[in-house]
């Protein structure tokens, strides 16, 4: 397909943007050319499905040259860092959003093994596999409203080379038996390279600082973010919003001045079969125990849940911070 000019909507949502820039930061609007710029970029997205200098010169009949548009990219004084917010706050005014709940997840973007110019790339566990493959770990947020879903932040993470390094020798050292007092100690991370659950901590201040008018009713985040600095920054953060996520079957909980595993607990104290309806309207069936327990791990009581659905036979074990919640309330919640 052809491409002529930017279409119409999204010169519209361009302005829009602009707006928004200029109602946060006046000095930062953007120029009358590099709204066209983005206007086009945008466009020829849409229209050849990709992010590629030489296919929207192609689609532009030559309008742009592959030059003038990394030229663009590159150079220019376009205000990078305020784009996604500002566009997020553009859709939120457009469809009069106040109110929401925020979705944490992390995904992995396969790249090839001779990748030497893009940033963030490292070996990363292949699923289907089993095996390494080279490529990035991205972290983000997704607002979830009544009306619409919009993705609301990102960024990359990259493990620590420090601490990577020294852990494959630990394994090599334990293998040959040698003692843990004869092998280094465990060096500090380096605050250059956050654990995922800190990245996301540092996206939610960024979303909270840019939107302080959208109330955050819940956050939730799967076993990985189930932690007490997580679940206490996250808490803290948004006063009154709900933190839900999970916790492994051999983490401890406290029930009757006896510590046990949270699996053993559930083991003598067995869900009920409910049906529950998730977002989007769809019925399914799971069976749920719950009880208000102190999490051992945590250091203080959680509303902890097992779930599990049709079909599975393992729990797994999900985590709340409000205590003053329903147990279907934090169901229908979490389970997307």
């Amino acid at each position: 397909m052809l491409l002529g000019e930017p279409l119409p909507f999204i010169k519209n949502y361009i302005e829009k943007l602009n707006g928004a820039i200029k109602a946060h930061c006046p000095e930062k609007e953007l120029s009358r050319i590099q709204r066209y710029w983005l206007s086009f970029c945008v466009t020829a997205i849409i229209v050849t499905n990709s992010v590629c200098w030489s296919r929207f010169q192609k689609a532009g009949i030559g309008r742009y040259g592959i030059g003038a548009l990394s030229w663009m990219f590159r150079k220019s004084s376009i205000p990078w860092e305020m784009l996604l917010q500002m566009s997020v706050a553009a859709i939120l005014r457009q469809y009069g959003i106040t109110k929401g709940c925020i979705g944490i997840d992390d995904t992995d973007k396969k790249r090839s093994k001779s990748t030497r110019k893009i940033s963030y790339v490292h070996k990363i566990k292949h699923k289907p596999s089993g095996g390494y493959v080279m490529g990035q770990s991205i972290v983000f947020l997704v607002l979830i409203t009544p009306k619409i879903t919009i993705p609301v932040g990102f960024a990359f993470h990259m493990p620590d080379p420090g601490l990577k390094a020294w852990s494959k020798n630990n394994k090599k050292l334990k293998e040959k038996g040698v003692p843990k007092k004869e092998r280094p100690a465990k060096p500090d991370r380096d605050k250059n390279y956050p654990t995922m659950p800190q990245i996301a901590v540092s996206l939610l201040e960024k979303f909270r600082k840019a939107h302080p008018q959208i109330h955050i009713q819940c956050v939730f985040a799967d076993a990985l973010y189930g932690t007490k600095d997580f679940v206490d920054q996250t808490s803290a953060l948004f006063k009154g919003a709900q933190v839900i996520s999970q916790i492994r079957a051999n983490q401890l909980v406290r029930f009757r001045n006896r510590n046990r595993t949270v699996k053993d607990y559930f083991e003598a104290f067995p869900g009920t079969e409910q049906t529950m309806q998730v977002r989007g309207g769809e019925q399914i069936k799971v069976t749920v125990g719950s009880a208000r327990l102190h999490v051992h791990a945590h250091r203080k009581k959680r509303f902890v849940i097992a779930l599990k659905y049709e079909g599975e036979d393992e729990y797994r074990y999900i985590i709340a911070s409000d205590l003053s919640w329903r147990t279907i309330d934090i169901m229908e919640a979490y389970i997307p």
